[in-house]
C-alpha cells in the first residue's frame, strides 16, 4: 500500500480544555535512520496527553499528541533490519500518535503478539514502559518485596497489577470507589483498599503482617503522603508519576525514622538508551504473558475525530483501564 503525502491528525491549537484539539490535514512524517513509520490502527490516550493539551505544549516540534499506538509497518529508515513492511506492531512514541501515521524508534517498537488484537495492543506500550521503568529501573523492586500502586485501575496500574502478580510479586493497590477496589483485586492485587479510608495505613500494615510496603508507585500527586510513609517498610521507596499542581509536604520525622526514599520520574524525557533497556526487559518478561495472564482492559474506544470527547472522558477519572482512539476508519 502506497504512503500518501498527507494524512489526518489531531493537533493542539493552544492551551486549554479538550476543545483546543483540532482534526487537521498534515504532512506524513518521514522515518529517519533507525526509525519506523507506522500506519496507525489505534492510539492510546493517556493523562500526559491531557496535561500536554492543557499547557498547549508541543513535543519535538510536533503539535500532535499521543505516546503510544498500534498499527503496521509502513516504511523503514536506514538501518532498520528487524521489521518488515506490513508487520503488526505497537510502539512507545515521543508524540504524534493521534494521527494516521507516526514515526517511532525501532528500539521502542514491538511486534504485536498473536494473542491480542491491534486495538488491544495500543493500550500496552506506555503503561508497560512506565511500570517497568519505575518498578525496576528507579525503585529497584526485588522478588521478595511487597509493592503497592495508588491507582490500581488506571491505565498504568491495571496492567502493572496483572504483570507483576503474574511474575510472582505481591502487589497491593488502592482505588477511589468500591467498584474500582474490586476491579483492582480482579487485576491481581493481593489486597486492595479505598484510598479515601482514614485508616488506610493501618489496613495496609495489617495486610503486610506489620512489615509494611517496600515499594510504592504513586499516581495521586502525593495526596496521601502521610499515610504513605506510615505504611512503608524500613528503607522503603516511593516513586511519583504525577506532579499534580503543588508541592509535596512530607512529615520529616516519620520519613527519617523509616529511612524512606522519595523520588519521581517522567518517562518521555528519559534517554533512548534507557528506554531501550526497558524494552528489552518487557520483551523478555512481559510479552510472553500478554493475551493470557496480561490483557488491557478497554474502557472506551473513540474515533480519532472525537479525541476531544476522549480527553473529557479521561479527565472525569471514572474509567477503568485504557481509553483508546480508533484511527482505521478515518
Amino acid at each position: 500500500m502506497s504512503i500518501p503525502k498527507s494524512h489526518r491528525a489531531i493537533v493542539i491549537t493552544g492551551a486549554g480544555g479538550p476543545e483546543v484539539l483540532e482534526f487537521v490535514t498534515a504532512d506524513v512524517p518521514a522515518p529517519g535512520p533507525g526509525q519506523i513509520l507506522i500506519r496507525i490502527h489505534t492510539a492510546g490516550v493517556n493523562r500526559h496527553d491531557c496535561n500536554q493539551r492543557a499547557a498547549g505544549a508541543h513535543h519535538d516540534g510536533t503539535a500532535v499528541p499521543g505516546l503510544e499506538a498500534s498499527g503496521t509497518v509502513a516504511a523503514k529508515g536506514e538501518g532498520v533490519t528487524h521489521f518488515q513492511i506490513g508487520d503488526p506492531v505497537m510502539a512507545l512514541l515521543q508524540g504524534g500518535g493521534y494521527a494516521q501515521f507516526a514515526v517511532a524508534d525501532q528500539a521502542l517498537v514491538m511486534r504485536v503478539p498473536d494473542t491480542i488484537t491491534l486495538t488491544e495492543a495500543a493500550g500496552l506500550p506506555e503503561a508497560l514502559f512506565t511500570a517497568w521503568w519505575n518498578f525496576f529501573g528507579l525503585l529497584m523492586l526485588q522478588p521478595d518485596e511487597t509493592a503497592m500502586i495508588h491507582g490500581g485501575t488506571s491505565g498504568v496500574g491495571h496492567l502493572a497489577l496483572q504483570a507483576l502478580s503474574a511474575l510472582g510479586y505481591k502487589v497491593l493497590a488502592t482505588a477511589g470507589r468500591a467498584e474500582k477496589v474490586e476491579a483492582a483485586r480482579a487485576f491481581g492485587a493481593a489486597a486492595a483498599f479505598d484510598y479515601h479510608d482514614p485508616d488506610l495505613a493501618e489496613h495496609v500494615m495489617s495486610a503486610t503482617q506489620g512489615g509494611g510496603v517496600n515499594v510504592l508507585l504513586d499516581m495521586s500527586a502525593g495526596a496521601h503522603v502521610a499515610a504513605d510513609i506510615a505504611m512503608m517498610a524500613i528503607g522503603g521507596r516511593i516513586g511519583h508519576l504525577s506532579p499534580g499542581h503543588g508541592d509535596l509536604h512530607v512529615p520529616l520525622r516519620s520519613l527519617m525514622a523509616k529511612r524512606v526514599k522519595i523520588t519521581g520520574s517522567l518517562l518521555r524525557p528519559l534517554a533512548l538508551s534507557e528506554k531501550s533497556k526497558i524494552a528489552t526487559l518487557i520483551r523478555r518478561d512481559v510479552l510472553p504473558l500478554v493475551g493470557n495472564q496480561i490483557r488491557p482492559a478497554i474502557a472506551a474506544v473513540f474515533p480519532i475525530s472525537e479525541a476531544a470527547l476522549a480527553h473529557a472522558e479521561m479527565e472525569k477519572g471514572c474509567h477503568i483501564g485504557k481509553i483508546l482512539l480508533s484511527v482505521v476508519e478515518q
